[in-house]
């Protein structure tokens, strides 16, 4: 529930901290006091839309937050884990900031949040219901997720067999556009691939030979190079033996020098053994360059050839190999035909098949749902004085360019305010005062199964008045008793029902200029304002003991 609200610098309102209580709350006072702002405050805490035009005139930026009591095993508590965030202790706070040069910040928890994040998450706490609004209910495109809410329906299966027929389409699309390419191109496919696969190339030839080649070419200086070395190290045994004749003078003397001079014998035995070594690796590295030019020649045969033909495919020549086996499979995929095509537009087919029954399973259970619905909402019209009225849910087939992976169903919610009257849309068929009947009689229906914790609703009640909102009153102290509700309401009957009572005015505040004061009543004040509802203006004593009998009476 929607423990507290902080309100800093939004308009009319400097400093405002207000502590909210299970059940129903009434918003009170004269039209213009600062009630909307109000609930702008909370709407922006919730990750509404933000205006620079809300910071108070004077101020750098606007603060408001909003606090929660979280119950066990609330959406919003997966919504945090998602995001790394935690609800300590099951307390909640959105806090939203904004500048005048209107950029917005929004944090959770004093962790900061995109804004997109926040209104997500206000979603699953608070739900704001203005009389005209322009979405909830009054937008036909939400009504399929409310039913399916409402009925506790999972469209998984469909879902799932949406995305099979979804895929097994576009492998359709992909293999006719390649065949018809390939048929398009299949002379050309032939003669490439003839090429390739006489040319047969390896991924990593290349490199290979443009190695082999800059061996080759420069073998006369390097066989030249070794053949002195070799001289050098093997004439006469020059080297080794020098290195011998000088470890076996040291070892004759060795043993009268106490240990020192083994140290430079065993690097005289080192030296010997890695001259012998370099002897015979030159000999083998001599003798496995190739002298014969027309070795040469055969390898730039080899490495120009690859690389021409890269350039004519445009590929590098390390993709030579995969193109020859692109142009393979695509005269496989040829060669297969209509064949190949006729499968995968059955298998097409087949899945699309499958997607209906789910579709269709799925509807039989929303049309299950929407009778349920019916019966709950019919049974709410009677007390909110709407007799005469009827609410209809109505599914529909869609077209096929219009089936999702929620399922084949348009879904309608509507309303007759008059028997023998065909049914229309709600915003089309009631009035404003009907209007809000309807609404509310469907959000106490909803309310059983929605996650959120607090309702509010702004002026519910207008265009109606004396028996027929104290009808509304007593259906908002019902929605009341499962949810926290607030409401902005000008009728007496309404806030008389209230457990707690709110009044906004708007006071001079000699240099801050006009503020707005929120004020929680107690009882003797709400009596004057529920009488001030009454009467107007001019409080009389009647209009009190008229509050006193209202009170008394909704009490």
């Amino acid at each position: 529930m929607l423990l507290g609200l902080s309100i800093r610098d939004v308009v009319l309102i400097d400093r405002l901290d207000i502590a909210f209580d299970v059940g129903l709350s009434a918003l009170t006072g004269e039209t213009g006091a600062g009630k909307s702002i109000l609930l702008d405050s909370l709407g922006l805490a919730l990750g509404a839309r933000s205006e620079s035009g809300l910071v108070r005139p004077g101020a750098a930026q606007l603060s408001v937050a909003a606090e929660f009591a979280l119950p066990p095993g609330h959406p919003a508590t997966a919504m945090l884990a998602e995001q790394g965030l935690e609800a300590g202790a099951g307390e909640l706070v959105l806090r939203r900031l904004v500048g005048v040069d209107g950029r917005s910040r929004g944090f959770v928890n004093d962790q900061p949040v995109s804004v997109g994040f926040l209104r997500q998450l206000g979603a699953s706490l608070v739900e704001i219901h203005g009389q005209f609004e322009s979405h909830g209910l009054l937008d036909q495109s939400t009504h399929r997720g409310v039913l399916d809410a409402f009925g506790g329906i999972d469209g998984t299966a469909a879902a799932a067999a949406w995305q099979a027929w979804r895929d097994a389409a576009r492998q359709c699309r992909d293999s006719a556009a390649a065949l018809a390419k390939a048929q398009a191109e299949e002379t050309w496919l032939r003669q490439a691939l003839e090429e390739l696969n006489a040319l047969d190339p390896k991924p990593d030839e290349e490199g290979e030979l443009a190695a082999r080649r800059k061996l080759l070419m420069h073998s006369e200086k390097l066989i030249e190079g070794m053949n002195g070395a070799v001289l050098s190290l093997s004439a006469n045994d020059a080297v080794e033996g020098n290195l011998r004749a000088a470890q076996r003078a040291l070892e004759r003397v060795a043993d009268r020098a106490e240990g020192r001079l083994d140290p430079i014998i065993a690097a005289l035995d080192r030296a010997a053994i890695e001259t012998a070594e370099a002897l015979n690796l030159l000999e083998r590295v001599s003798s496995s360059i190739d002298l014969d030019a027309g070795t040469l020649d055969k390898v730039e045969e080899r490495l120009f050839a690859l690389r021409a033909t890269a350039r004519k495919h445009g590929v590098e020549v390390g993709g030579l190999a995969a193109l020859r086996a692109g142009l393979a499979s695509q005269l496989a995929a040829l060669d297969a035909g209509a064949d190949g095509a006729a499968r995968l537009a059955a298998a097409e087919q087949a899945a699309k098949a499958a997607y209906r029954a789910a579709a269709e399973s799925l509807s039989k259970t929303r049309r299950a749902a929407a009778q349920r619905l019916d019966k709950a909402v019919a049974a709410e019209l009677p007390p909110l004085k709407l007799d005469k009225a009827a609410f209809r849910t109505t599914l529909a087939q869609m077209e096929e360019n219009q089936w999702s992976e929620q399922g084949m169903d348009g879904v309608v919610f509507e309303v007759t305010t008059n028997p023998g009257l065909p049914p229309g849309p709600l915003a089309k068929i009631a009035s404003g005062g009907e209007l809000s009947r309807f609404m509310l009689a469907l959000k106490v229906v909803l309310a059983r199964t929605s996650p959120v914790l607090s309702i509010v609703f702004d002026e519910v009640d207008q265009g109606i008045g004396g028996a027929v909102a104290a009808a509304v009153g007593e259906r908002l102290a019902i929605l009341a008793e499962r949810l926290q509700v607030l409401v902005v309401t000008h009728s007496p009957q309404v806030a008389a029902r209230a457990a707690h009572h709110w009044h906004v005015a708007k006071t001079a505040a000699g240099k801050d200029g006009t503020v707005a004061r929120v004020t929680a009543l107690r009882p003797a004040e709400r009596r004057e304002e529920i009488a001030r509802m009454l009467a107007g203006a001019q409080v009389t004593d009647q209009a009190r003991a008229a509050a006193d009998s209202l009170l008394a009476t909704t009490g």
